[in-house]
């Protein structure tokens, strides 16, 4: 074999080779395959695997990511039913279902988000707007219909964007809820006067409940202290009545010596250390002492 031969049956090994090799597509799992034979969709690869397509000039592939992707759009402010402006921060989460119509309509993750964006904002405006305030914020404990707007939001723009892009609008979230910069201010006093308010009745009530409890224990307190009173006095007249009654005995048994105890204490309480008192001599208190009855001469 001459070497020109030899050159040329090199060169179309070569080229065999590289044409096979551009011929093998392999497909991931995140993505899905759209096939162009000069321009014009020939098929679409929805499994992952090894596929064989024409050389490359002829057949191309377009990769689409098929995962669950999400992103956040601009913050938006929004007139609600009840007039109350509100300011939403939203996020979005998708996937392509359709990529021939995705690469036809949006091309591109950034266009296709920027087109979802506006058409997501749109219907949370008009959601909103037809909700008052508190279908998304709870006032006072009550529920709020929080639910039923996500689920309206998404019934506005899922068939939209699934027509126009070839996209399932998965889920949409509001991931905040805030007042216009100009608003807060009187909102925020607002809410404090509401705030001093229910203060200021939770403390009339809490004085309310302090007099109560104040009241009913000077009550028991009486009470209890009738009742001692009552049962010392009980107590007190028992003990004069059995000190009576032990005087009684005592004086039935020695009255002599009764009436001698009995003087003698009188003049005790009646007499200090400096008094000096003159009694006659017919006194008691002499008799006793000198040992005499009563009644006797001196």
């Amino acid at each position: 074999m001459t070497p020109l031969r030899r050159t040329l049956l090199v060169a179309a090994v070569a080229v065999a080779g590289l044409a096979a090799w551009s011929s093998l597509v392999v497909i991931d799992a995140t993505e899905l395959g759209v096939f162009t034979r000069f321009g014009r969709v020939v098929g679409v690869a929805t499994a992952p695997g090894l596929r064989v397509k024409w050389p490359t000039p002829l057949e191309r592939v377009a990769r689409v990511d098929r995962r669950l992707l999400s992103f956040t759009p601009v913050p938006a402010e929004y007139l609600s039913e009840d007039r109350k402006n509100l300011v939403v921060h939203t996020l979005v989460t998708w996937r392509t279902v359709d990529p021939v119509r995705y690469l036809a309509t949006a091309g591109s993750r950034a266009m296709a988000q920027e087109r979802l964006a506006d058409i997501v904002l749109a219907a949370v405006g008009s959601v909103i707007g037809a909700h008052p305030s508190s279908a998304v914020i709870s006032v006072d404990g009550r529920a709020s219909r929080f639910a039923e707007v996500m689920r309206g939001i998404l019934d506005e723009a899922r068939p939209r964007i699934r027509a126009e892009y070839g996209i399932d609008l998965v889920d949409v979230r509001l991931r905040q809820l805030t007042l216009p910069e100009q608003n807060r201010s009187n909102v925020f006093a607002r809410m404090q006067a509401e705030r001093g308010k229910i203060a200021m009745q939770y403390r009339s009530e809490g004085e309310r409940e302090y007099r109560k409890l104040v009241a009913v224990a000077d009550h028991e307190k009486t009470r209890i202290l009738a009742e001692a009173y009552r049962e010392a006095e009980r107590l007190k007249a028992e003990g004069d009545a059995h000190a009576m009654q032990v005087y009684a005995d005592a004086f039935g048994r020695g009255p002599q010596f009764y009436k001698f105890t009995r003087t003698l204490s009188a003049y005790e309480k009646m007499l200090a250390g400096d008094t000096t008192i003159f009694l006659p001599a017919d006194a008691e208190i002499f008799k006793i002492l000198d040992g005499r009855p009563a009644g006797g001469g001196r």
